[in-house]
C-alpha cells in the first residue's frame, strides 16, 4: 500500500496546490478509502478559490470532515467516491473493497468513520456517483419549492444544480419551466432537457412572464434581485445559492411588498421543519440515489482531469466559466503508486 497520498489545498486566494503528504492510517472506527473520482462543485469551490467565504463560520457545520473554521491553507471538496483499502480494528473486514461515497475533500486517499460512508450501487460509475450531493441538493430545492399543478416556474442558473432541478421539475405537471443563464452552452443543454424557454438575463428582463415560482441557483446576487423584482403576485422565490461574502442588494420597494413576494431559504444540510414529520436525511438520500440512476449524467460532465491538474482547473473555472460545466477529478492508482515511490 502506498505510503503517501495527494491532496488539493487552497493555499490562499487564487493559489491552489496539489501536495504530497503521508497517507493517513485509519483509527479503530475508521476506514481508509482510495479515491476513484471526485466532483468539483464550481459555485462553492470558487468562493474558496477567490477568498469570498466568511471567515467566522465552519467550512461546513454538518459534515464531519469539513468542520474546521475557514482559514488558509484549506482542503476542500465534498463529493468523493472510492474503494475501501484498509479498515480499523473495530470495522468489519466486509467493508474491504466496497465502493463508497463520502463527503470528503479532493485527495487520493482519505480516512473517515465507516458510519459516514454511503455504499455506491454496483451498476453506477464512480464519476456518476460523485454527483450524488448535487442531486440531493436539487431534491431539497424541489421539496422547499413545493410546485403546484399548472404553475409557471423559472430557474435562474443552469449550472449542474440548476439543470438537475430542471430535470426534477419536468416530472411535475407545470404550465412552463423557463430557465435563465448567461452562458449559451448551458442554455442549449437546458433546451435539450426540456425547458420551455432558455433565456439570457437580458431576454428574461425584457419579458419575465409573470412567474409563480422562481428558484435561484445562479450564485449571483444580481439574479436574486431580478427574481425579487419579477416574481408575480404572491409568488415565491426559493434561494438555493450561497453568495459567500458577496453582498446581495435587493429592490424591496413598493412592488415587492404589494406583490406579497415570499423569499424561501433552501439549504441541503437540513430538512425544512414542515417536512420532518415524514422525511429525514436517510429517506432523502435514498431518493437521491434512485433518481441518480435516471439522470443522463454524461450530458453534465464536460471535463475530466487528473488531480494533478487542479491548479489549472480552478484557474479555468474562474476565468472561462462559460466553457465548463461539471468537472470530475480522476485518480489513477498506478500513477499514485509510482509517485509514492519516486
Amino acid at each position: 500500500m502506498t505510503s503517501t497520498c495527494l491532496r488539493v489545498y487552497f493555499q490562499q486566494p487564487y493559489r491552489v496546490e496539489v501536495c504530497t503528504e503521508p497517507c493517513p492510517a485509519p483509527g479503530p472506527d475508521e476506514v481508509l478509502v482510495q479515491t476513484e473520482a471526485s466532483a468539483v462543485s464550481a459555485g462553492t469551490e470558487l468562493l474558496f478559490y477567490r477568498g469570498q467565504v466568511p471567515d467566522d463560520l465552519p467550512v461546513d457545520a454538518i459534515l464531519d470532515g469539513l468542520q474546521a473554521t475557514v482559514a488558509y491553507p484549506l482542503a476542500y471538496g465534498y463529493a468523493a467516491v472510492g474503494a475501501v483499502v484498509a479498515t480499523g480494528n473495530n470495522v468489519p473486514s466486509s467493508w474491504l473493497r466496497r465502493r463508497v461515497f463520502a463527503f470528503q475533500p479532493h485527495a487520493s486517499h482519505f480516512v473517515c468513520k465507516a458510519t459516514a460512508l454511503q455504499l455506491v450501487p454496483d451498476s453506477m460509475a464512480s464519476a456518476t456517483a460523485a454527483l450524488f450531493p448535487n442531486v440531493e441538493t436539487a431534491v431539497n430545492l424541489v421539496m422547499d419549492a413545493a410546485p403546484m399543478v399548472g404553475e409557471r416556474a423559472v430557474i435562474m442558473g443552469q449550472g449542474v444544480v440548476g439543470l438537475l432541478t430542471l430535470h426534477l421539475l419536468r416530472k411535475f405537471p407545470l404550465a412552463s419551466i423557463a430557465v435563465v443563464d448567461a452562458y449559451p452552452l448551458r442554455r442549449e443543454l437546458a433546451r435539450k432537457w426540456g425547458a420551455s424557454a432558455a433565456l439570457s438575463p437580458a431576454e428574461y428582463a425584457h419579458d419575465p412572464g409573470d412567474p409563480d415560482l422562481i428558484i435561484e441557483v445562479s450564485g449571483s446576487p444580481q439574479a436574486l434581485d431580478a427574481a425579487v423584482r419579477t416574481a408575480g403576485f404572491a409568488g415565491r422565490v426559493v434561494i438555493g445559492s450561497w453568495y459567500g461574502q458577496k453582498p446581495a442588494q435587493l429592490t424591496l420597494g413598493g412592488q415587492f411588498h404589494r406583490n406579497r413576494v415570499r423569499l424561501v431559504s433552501s439549504q441541503v444540510s437540513t430538512i425544512a421543519p414542515q417536512h420532518t414529520g415524514r422525511w429525514d436525511k436517510a429517506r432523502r438520500s435514498a431518493l437521491a440515489w434512485r433518481l441518480l440512476h435516471q439522470i443522463p449524467t454524461d450530458d453534465l460532465v464536460s471535463h475530466r482531469y487528473p488531480l494533478q491538474d487542479a491548479p489549472t482547473v480552478y484557474r479555468r473555472l474562474d476565468e472561462q466559466p462559460e466553457t465548463m460545466l461539471q468537472v470530475i477529478f480522476q485518480y489513477e492508482p498506478a500513477l499514485l503508486q509510482q509517485r509514492a515511490h519516486a
